[in-house]
């Protein structure tokens, strides 16, 4: 709507800074007639009103074409202006009739319809209101003669024949201009209809596509997202055989990593979580996560800290990335520091025995992200294991440093010794200390877990309510209020065309109207001061000029409705199609990387949400079978040397591994399995969280025991052994003997997203914490899983081992079996 009323607008003023021209210039002309016949014959008093008439339109003409370009406020009251307009002209119009002689029955007909024609074509009049004034001009004339001209001169001849001739052309004229008003408004209503229904989905799509950029901004820092859409742009841009003689010729996968020196890694561990999160309904657990790990987000922006990623309870960011940051080890410090107090006045207003375990490095990361799906910016290299050291070497509720950062806060921090090394062999002979809290926040808990008989999960959720409201992805929530601006290439483009139409209609008018009423006006004075001959007799010139004018106006009428309508149509067309291939293209190009960020059911929960009707997400499952697999050997491979480039070389090589076991993910008997996250070397994946298509969940045992279940087991026992095989092929070209350890467990779970920045996607439950340890307490080239998950995988047609009892974190001693990888199912 403002595009069209600034469109309206803007023709309006064209049109009348035009007509204005051509009035001007028409007065001029009319002074020129007066006074050259004034000389000749009578005295200029004798025409003192049509004198004073025309130059009072004159000057009212030449202000209004200096101030109607410059004053928007004339412009937007076009009604009242075009009214304005009318009324001077039809002043001019009287006056005319009763001055310079008698007043005959054809007095003024041509300039009647010159202003009759031009309610229609020229001034921006709606058709109810430009058929009253036109009616009401030509009928006013009408009146005039009828009455004036009998009682002036009863003589004259056949006056009521010379009337219905009026009346005729009168009518004549009015329907021309009905008939052009109707078809120029009809083609512009179809037309702004178009431009107006392009404009919807124009602004939808630009909404999603502002959902989606932010959507994957919050993600992932926006150097990355512009490197990944410029590159999946350019894969798109280049015809199919390009991309596969380049994938051909080039056997590596594109890395997004970089190197940052001098920055300081914080992990904090939430000490006793983990026994609290086992009362929690998945509901708590998800809302809980939420609102802790919200609130650490918030402390992470207020101390210039970067948050990357979330292990479970653990929670671990950089100060100095993407940029550097001079200040990064006391922001790192101050970041813990101020976490230790919030889990301290958490634990003191709930009686919850949680608390918080912070370390902190300083040094050198590799950053970025790799492999080709769920994409998870994250750090690398030795600082960064050292830095995870060091929170599992510390104490609750301090934050422990080492020597390296210590240097960097240059005394803003009393400290005294950690003693590292008691907690953590690998700290052993590395000096460590625990930075003192100016605040004294350590207070002894003033709520015992006996005085409140409440659930622990329940306490703690309560008391949680009080802090802010932090909701994953919230800017998404406001999208109207950041929509972008309208492309200018569509409105110029219709705008020149529609400015093109009125400019060629408006030259037609002016010249014949402006020809007509020239000769009108002078044979009527002609006639007053000269003998007419048959060129110069008004009634026979008239007659020509009103011909020649309804002529054109007919094909005036035609073309404009026609021709230039069907240009401006076709242009406009050309002009949206473009436009929407470009929508287009860059939303699948944000569609396509926002599935290789978060899955495509979870992303869809948040698109299109509002602040009313925004959610945390969390979706309980009662199966899925989740497995880690790892590459344990990877922890030797990697060395931070200036051969490998400070371990960039090495970090290549994961991304080689990584992106192969991806690519699996793309296989049809892998449609279940989904990809959460690495950690580090390890490759986490579940099936089950997404609803299997018809005809895929392919069953070899028997119906009456099997269920979906069974299904997600299979997908993921294959999944694993292809994962295998994927790394076997690896070693086979790479000169490598590197080995996976793969733990398998099933079970229920939890799914949601967390966090207030960087939201992120996970799985948690008993029995993910119980497929990590399968893992880790597995054996190369073996798939570990537990004596139920043992079962299941037998039931599909694949043999088990018997390991034994294994000593599980957290479980005791769990009876575990290795899954026979030498032999697949019938279907493998």
């Amino acid at each position: 709507m403002l595009c069209r009323s600034l469109c309206r607008s803007r023709q309006f003023s064209f049109l009348l800074e035009h007509f204005l021209s051509f009035q001007t210039a028409e007065m001029l002309v009319t002074l020129k007639h007066y006074f050259t016949f004034s000389v000749s014959s009578q005295t200029i008093i004798e025409h003192v009103g049509a004198l004073s008439i025309v130059s009072i339109v004159l000057c009212l003409s030449t202000m209004l074409l200096v101030c109607l370009p410059w004053l928007a406020t004339v412009r937007r009251c076009r009604g009242a202006l075009a009214l304005f307009v009318w009324g001077i002209l039809y002043i001019t119009a009287m006056v005319f009739i009763f001055t310079g002689g008698q007043v005959t029955a054809w007095e003024q007909v041509a300039f009647f319809l010159f202003l009759s024609l031009s309610v229609y074509t020229v001034l921006p009049l709606s058709l109810a209101w430009a058929l009253m004034v036109g009616i009401g001009t030509s009928v006013s004339h009408v009146i005039i003669i009828s009455v004036y001209v009998p009682v002036t001169r009863p003589e004259t001849p056949d006056l009521a024949v010379q009337l219905v001739a009026n009346a005729v052309l009168f009518a004549c004229v009015n329907a021309v201009g009905v008939f052009h008003l109707y078809r120029t408004e009809k083609d512009l209503r179809i037309s702004n209809q178009k431009r107006e229904e392009f404009s919807a989905i124009r602004s939808q799509k630009e909404i999603k596509k502002y959902q989606q950029e932010q959507l994957l901004l919050s993600v992932l820092p926006r150097y990355i997202a512009v490197e990944l859409k410029s590159e999946v742009i350019s894969r798109l841009s280049k015809p199919k055989s390009d991309v596969e003689n380049k994938s051909t010729s080039n056997n590596f996968h594109s890395l997004y990593v970089r190197q940052h020196r001098d920055v300081s890694i914080l992990y904090a561990d939430i000490v006793g979580f983990t026994k609290l999160a086992s009362t929690c309904t998945p509901e708590e657990l998800v809302a809980v996560l939420n609102k802790l790990f919200g609130r650490f987000d918030e402390i992470a922006k207020r101390n210039g800290c970067l948050r990357i990623k979330i292990l479970g309870d653990c929670y671990y960011c950089v100060s100095g990335l993407p940029d550097p940051i001079p200040t990064h080890a006391k922001n790192c410090v101050k970041m813990g520091l101020d976490m230790c107090t919030a889990i301290s006045n958490l634990r003191e207003a709930t009686g919850v025995q949680i608390n918080m375990r912070v370390g902190v490095h300083t040094g050198n990361v590799l950053c970025g992200v790799i492999g080709l799906q769920k994409w998870q910016y994250d750090v690398w290299s030795d600082d960064v294991t050292l830095a995870n050291h060091m929170e599992s070497g510390g104490l609750p509720g301090r934050v422990h440093i080492t020597e390296e950062t210590l240097q960097h806060l240059n005394g803003a921090y009393e400290v005294e010794d950690g003693d590292g090394g008691s907690r953590d062999h690998l700290l052993k002979g590395r000096k460590t200390y625990l930075v003192i809290d100016p605040r004294n926040s350590n207070h002894p808990n003033h709520l015992t877990p006996g005085e409140n008989r409440q659930r622990a999960s329940l306490r703690m959720s309560q008391y949680l309510q009080s802090w802010k409201s932090v909701n994953p992805f919230e800017g998404l929530s406001n999208p109207e209020a950041r929509r972008p601006k309208k492309s200018t290439t569509v409105r110029i483009c219709a705008f020149v065309l529609l400015l093109l139409s009125f400019s060629l209609r408006n030259a037609a008018c002016h010249i014949t109207s402006g020809s007509f009423l020239y000769g009108s006006k002078y044979n009527n004075m002609h006639v007053i001061f000269h003998r007419p001959g048959v060129l110069k007799d008004p009634q026979i010139m008239s007659g020509i000029w009103l011909s020649i004018f309804y002529i054109v106006c007919i094909i005036l009428a035609r073309q404009v409705s026609d021709e230039l309508s069907c240009r401006v149509d076709f242009l406009l067309e050309r002009c949206f199609q473009t436009e929407r291939d470009e929508m287009e293209t860059m939303e699948n190009v944000n569609k396509l990387l926002l599935q290789n960020v978060l899955p495509l059911h979870v992303a869809s929960f948040f698109m299109g949400k509002n602040i009313n009707n925004q959610d945390l997400y969390s979706q309980s499952y009662d199966c899925v079978c989740v497995m880690f697999a790892s590459v344990p050997q990877f922890k030797e491979f990697y060395n931070e040397t200036s051969e490998n480039k400070d371990g960039l070389e090495c970090l290549r090589f994961l991304n080689e591994i990584i992106s192969d076991f991806d690519e699996l993910l793309s296989k049809p008997k892998f449609s279940s399995v989904e990809k959460i996250k690495t950690i580090g070397s390890t490759y986490m994946a579940a099936a089950g969280l997404t609803q299997l298509a018809p005809g895929d969940e392919r069953k070899v045992c028997d119906p009456e025991k099997c269920d979906m279940s069974y299904s997600h087991v299979r997908s993921m026992v294959e999944f694993a052994i292809a994962l295998m095989a994927k790394l076997e092929n690896i070693n086979t070209h790479s000169f490598n003997s590197f080995k996976l350890r793969i733990g398998i467990n099933h079970g229920p779970v939890i799914a949601g997203v967390i966090g207030a920045h960087k939201p992120q996607y996970d799985i948690w439950g008993n029995s993910v914490n119980v497929a990590s340890r399968m893992e880790s307490t597995g054996v190369l080239d073996k798939i570990q899983v537990t004596e139920e998950t043992s079962q299941m995988v037998q039931t599909v047609g694949y043999g088990v081992t018997l390991r034994g009892k294994v000593n599980v974190k957290g479980k005791g001693e769990l009876t575990t079996f290795f899954v026979n990888t030498d032999h697949t199912s019938p279907d493998f």
